[in-house]
């Protein structure tokens, strides 16, 4: 007998995956969690019946959160990441060696559990000694702060659940508060194919806030349509102008110095959407 599991995006459309095993599947106390081992993408963490990360694809979306934003800052020594719980954006961080200190605020300790035993390559460097992760509302988190980060990086789910909150404008003018005067944030912000109004009203909100406001886009095939957007407010830097003697060389496998600009580049249809 095969088993499949299949993410329903819409009420009209989903993607589907043959399974190998379920290594977990839980009820936390804020969300459906289930970790997959699926034949196509190995180990697959799955939230409320949405696909959050794989062990084949999720360097793409934990890549571009977080070298965009600290390739573009001029020197980022303190970083903040809110939501991530699987550690990959933090794994990325990392590699920069002017960042000092990175902060995980994870609203759900479960997440965190079953990353560093089922995907041990993605949360493997949540025990790092630059690393201080901490089991907390990150809403609250930025609410409590002032002038604290060089960059911001919201890794949520999409708004559902405790991540509502996260997609809202107050939240958004919270995160300028708590970043320095020449900080960066960034934020995923789903897909233009299923939720356009979404990206709208996000880019709006944001650029209201911050002087400097770009999307980007990355190609991440489990996720919704495989398009995937990123919104990022800066005080100061512009990611399309960050100069080559910025760059230098890491190990990657989708982010590139040039696919860093490239990346600002949007299908017509996508950028009509934040005109």
């Amino acid at each position: 007998m095969e088993l499949w599991y299949t993410e329903k995006q819409t009420e009209q459309f989903g993607i589907t995956a043959k399974i190998k095993q379920t290594h977990h599947s839980e009820q936390t106390e804020f969300q459906k969690l289930d970790v997959i081992e699926t034949e196509e993408f190995g180990n697959m963490l799955v939230l409320d019946g949405m696909v959050m990360t794989t062990e084949k694809d999720e360097f793409v979306y934990h890549e571009m959160v977080a070298h965009v934003p600290l390739f573009t800052h001029s020197n980022p020594k303190r970083v903040l990441v809110v939501g991530g719980g699987d550690g990959g954006v933090i794994r990325e961080i990392l590699k920069h060696p002017s960042v000092e200190q990175a902060i995980l605020v994870e609203i759900d300790g479960k997440v965190i559990e079953y990353s560093k035993k089922y995907l041990p390559t993605i949360a493997g460097s949540l025990d790092d000694p630059r690393v201080n992760v901490q089991v907390d509302d990150g809403f609250m988190h930025i609410a409590k702060s002032e002038n604290e980060y060089d960059v911001i990086m919201v890794d949520s789910t999409e708004p559902v659940g405790p991540a509502v909150k996260l997609f809202e404008k107050g939240f958004y003018e919270g995160i300028a508060k708590a970043l320095k005067e020449d900080g960066i944030f960034v934020a995923q912000t789903d897909n233009p194919w299923f939720h356009s109004d979404l990206i709208k009203n996000v880019f709006k909100d944001v650029k209201e806030i911050f002087p400097i406001t770009r999307l980007y886009t990355a190609n991440i095939p489990t996720y919704p349509s495989g398009l995937w957007t990123f919104t990022i407010g800066s005080k100061q830097y512009d990611p399309l102008q960050v100069e080559d003697s910025r760059f230098f060389k890491l190990e990657t496998n989708y982010y590139t110095k040039e696919l860093h600009k490239a990346a600002f580049a949007l299908p017509k249809f996508v950028d009509d959407l934040i005109k």
